[in-house]
């Protein structure tokens, strides 16, 4: 299963809001889909780590589901 906790972690240690998220040109409708726990692309891993200037794994993390 992917989280994306570690988003949430990294907006958190970088003062980030989701507002502010928006405001920087990210779609609203990607961040509630990833709260949810909702499938993204590439591309919007792409927008988020170049936003939040970060890495991949600091955006998600695999858990096994074991």
């Amino acid at each position: 299963m992917i989280s994306y906790e570690p988003l949430f972690r990294t907006m958190k240690e970088k003062g980030i809001t989701s507002y502010r998220l928006g405001k920087m040109g990210f779609p609203l409708s990607n961040y509630y889909a990833m709260k949810r726990g909702e499938n993204i692309s590439t591309h919007t891993l792409n927008q988020l780590c170049k936003l939040l200037q970060c890495k991949v794994e600091d955006i998600l993390e695999y858990l096994d589901e074991e």
